[in-house]
């Protein structure tokens, strides 16, 4: 695995992909190699204008790549379910779905069903959108869902009697707790499809720290100078920082439950490796804990059963 590349890719002719967050950085990326390799790419982005340029650009990259681009904002829940209303209404199957986008860092705002922003946006749109999604990902061939989480997952807790964090909200605080949250999703979703025999993989990944634009548009202030300088100083090209969800999106063998991430000095660069996410994101109580409050949040119930020996 030390060594993988996207040239190691195996082929995705025939396969349906959506990436959300892909009108930038990682997202960008992602889909220009799925398509490189032959897969038919929804860039689902928040602007439409954005993600056709980027389509352009990929385009040039890959003549011939087959791209369509969506408007998916993930703030909504009225736009989560209309995105997944319009695609499967045009595409009944789905191989891969990868959820990509992300904000980080953002002063204290409300999502347009005033949840926290960074939790909405975050956990609660892709739980949403993946929901309304899993039908279309039964159907898919050899499907997966790859949910990318952060290194800061490690730093993260869900603060269940103050999920919102309307008592103490903090930047940083507020995006631990999505990249806690988007890791305890990613793992309750792998229990729950082993619970119900399917055949769609769970897996996670992370860039470790990959200079994108995710630190200049959400972060102020001090924060925002900070990571301006890390991204000089320590940061790995987005282009590396891509690979993790890469390879769980299309590597051979790759097993529901996994995560990777770079295999360097506390995960922040360095060549794609299996890592292993923090204790508190394995406890099936806090996944189910999560699942149910997500459920009841968004108003999306996923057609799963509830592994055995939980009530």
């Amino acid at each position: 695995m030390s060594a993988w590349t996207v040239d190691r890719i195996p082929d995705q002719t025939g396969r349906s992909v959506v990436v959300t967050g892909a009108s930038s950085g990682l997202g960008a990326i992602t889909a220009r190699e799925l398509a490189r390799k032959g897969a038919r790419v929804v860039l689902a982005v928040r602007s439409p204008d954005k993600g056709e340029a980027v389509a352009r650009e990929i385009r040039g990259a890959v003549p011939g790549a087959q791209l369509e681009v969506r408007e998916l904002d993930l703030s909504s829940l009225a736009s989560v379910r209309a995105f997944a209303s319009a695609y499967t209404s045009a595409t009944p199957a789905l191989d891969l779905l990868v959820n990509n986008a992300g904000i980080m860092q953002t002063p204290a705002r409300r999502t347009a069903d005033g949840h926290e922003l960074q939790l909405g946006t975050n956990h609660l749109g892709h739980f949403a959108l993946t929901g309304l999604l899993l039908e279309a990902l039964s159907q898919g061939s050899a499907p997966r869902v790859v949910t990318l989480s952060s290194t800061e997952h490690k730093g993260g807790h869900l603060h269940f009697d103050d999920l919102q964090l309307e008592r103490g909200y903090a930047p940083r605080r507020a995006y631990q707790q999505s990249k806690m949250a988007n890791t305890v999703f990613g793992l309750e979703l792998d229990r729950r499809l082993r619970a119900a025999g399917s055949p769609i993989l769970s897996v996670l990944a992370h860039p470790g720290y990959s200079a994108t634009q995710l630190q200049s548009t959400g972060p102020t202030g001090l924060a925002a100078l900070v990571l301006r300088i890390g991204n000089a100083v320590v940061a790995q090209p987005a282009e590396r920082g891509a690979l993790p969800q890469l390879y769980a999106a299309t590597a051979p063998g790759v097993r529901g439950g996994q995560f990777f991430g770079p295999s360097g000095f506390q995960e922040m660069r360095g060549s794609v490796t299996e890592v292993q996410a923090v204790p508190e994101a394995h406890d099936p109580d806090i996944g189910q804990r999560l699942w149910t409050v997500s459920e009841a949040l968004t108003g999306v119930t996923f057609p799963l059963p509830v592994p055995a020996g939980r009530s």
